[in-house]
């Protein structure tokens, strides 16, 4: 096994010099150091040289440099993800698009537009909205997570119940292989012919190619929208709302859930008025044609007293952009309770919703944590929040442990790994618990027609692999990568 020791006078960055300006080259190891992580737990990673194209002819550019050398290549978006998926390993080339974050062109009345991956989620739905456009999928990073990123993960977000997932706003993607070759997938108009090839690579994670450009799908701005707080005395009453609603036949924009801690946490950190005497809150949203919107909205209102809850209508704009400013910041809130947290991405059936998050707790007591959930309750999609300061002795064979058994419980219940924030390396090791070989040799088998060497983003997602960088030949494992 060969280990790459990077310095300004590695023959990699003297390529990297013919293709990009010395101020778009990094190798000082401070600088590498700093792009060793992502927002995940994991700790370890080694950047190799890092880039900063603009252009596709300049990611082509670095793409060719890195195979001269045997090189692997690692794309990084905004460094957002939460399951190790941007972490290099063993010194690659690392590719960061953040500069590449132009809105290229929109087409009104087709409803796409053209972006560089590198654009701000929220920025593109501010850049059309002179339209009556935006981009649906919202993840809750999305003032700060850039578009490759969405569809490298094919990231969620609260608004994804109705109008899908990142995949489904995805028209066409143009790729770099690990060739060197540009490739679109898939078609503006959405009728490319042939096998879906967009829709294999949307949630790759870094591992088919660098992404240099998407067509995405808009949707317009809603005639009306109405947004309701349901307040519950206990989580099984929210989670049996949450299950009347789907069953009685609507499906709102958007169903998210906040248990007891995490509304106290949000609301000493926000002060969008969520009660902190209740067990657990339910944010629905109903958006469409006025009176679609208000016979939901009442139907809604209906189901939760039933079930015992208390109703709060946002009255305007202004209150209804208040809670979701309290639901987007929970991630922020925690920082005045623990320094570090480790969050989850599990999806289980709703029907098990009550079910699943019981074991959370229990599981959460047995390792002596402390836990915060908020979630897209309308498609199952759990996000327990495990709180920690990672400077305590002992504490993350503890968070390792309880995630671990967070995932068994989920998959025993007929769930999935994950609903938004990929595999990467978090997961990787649990594969096998959800497909069978086959379907790990098929996963792997698409991986190598795109990229036959499988110098994209290594040593991620399969459990199983080959190549030089293939982790599983490390001599010695980064810390924290399998917990």
């Amino acid at each position: 096994m060969r280990f790459w020791r990077t310095t300004t006078d590695d023959p990699l960055v003297r390529d990297l010099r013919r293709v990009l300006p010395a101020d778009r080259i990094r190798s000082a190891s401070l600088e590498r150091s700093l792009l060793g992580r992502d927002a995940s737990i994991f700790e370890g990673g080694r950047a190799g040289p890092v880039c900063f194209p603009i252009s596709t002819e300049e990611v082509q550019g670095c793409v060719d440099a890195a195979r001269r050398h045997n090189r692997a290549v690692v794309p990084r978006g905004a460094g957002t993800g939460l399951a190790g998926g941007a972490v290099p390993l063993e010194e690659p080339l690392v590719v960061v698009t953040t500069k590449m974050n132009r809105l290229l062109s929109v087409d009104a009345d087709r409803r796409m537009a053209w972006v560089q991956p590198g654009m701000i989620n929220l920025d593109l739905s501010r850049a059309t909205a002179p339209y009556g456009l935006h981009f649906a999928p919202d993840p809750s990073s999305q003032q700060v997570c850039s578009l490759g990123g969405n569809v490298g993960t094919n990231a969620g977000g609260p608004h994804c119940l109705a109008h899908g997932v990142t995949s489904a706003h995805v028209l066409a993607v143009e790729v770099v292989l690990t060739s060197g070759e540009a490739v679109v997938l898939g078609d503006s108009d959405g009728w490319a012919p042939g096998l879906d090839l967009r829709g294999s690579y949307v949630g790759s994670e870094g591992m088919m190619g660098i992404t240099t450009a998407i067509a995405v799908r808009l949707t317009p701005d809603p005639p009306a929208v109405q947004t309701l707080l349901l307040a519950f005395d206990s989580v099984d009453s929210a989670a049996q709302t949450v299950s009347a609603v789907i069953a009685d036949g609507i499906v709102p924009a958007a169903i998210e859930m906040m248990d007891n801690n995490i509304i106290r946490a949000v609301e000493e950190f926000v002060g969008a008025g969520f009660p902190t005497d209740a067990a657990a809150v339910v944010i629905v949203e109903v958006d469409g044609l006025p009176g679609g919107v208000a016979a939901e909205a009442d139907r809604v209102a209906e189901l939760a007293v039933g079930l015992g809850g208390s109703v709060r209508r946002a009255a305007d704009d202004q209150e209804r952009a208040l809670l979701w400013k309290g639901r987007k910041s929970a991630f922020g809130a925690i920082a005045r309770i623990k320094p570090n947290y480790y969050l989850h991405d599990t999806v289980v059936p709703r029907t098990r919703l009550a079910e699943v998050m019981k074991q959370v707790y229990e599981i959460v007591e047995e390792h002596e944590l402390q836990v915060m959930n908020v979630f897209h309750a309308g498609d199952g999609n759990l996000h327990p929040m495990l709180l920690f300061d990672r400077r305590e002795p002992g504490i993350m064979p503890r968070v390792h442990a309880a995630g671990a058994a967070i995932i068994e419980a989920s998959l025993a219940v007929g769930g999935v790994l994950s609903g938004e924030h990929g595999i990467g390396m978090e997961k990787r090791d649990f594969m096998p618990l959800m497909f069978s070989e086959a379907d790990l040799d098929a996963q792997a088998r698409l991986r190598r027609a795109f990229d036959p060497d499988e110098m994209a983003n290594p040593g991620k997602v399969l459990p199983t692999g080959a190549s030089c960088a293939d982790v599983n030949a490390l001599d010695k494992v980064p810390e924290g990568v399998w917990g």
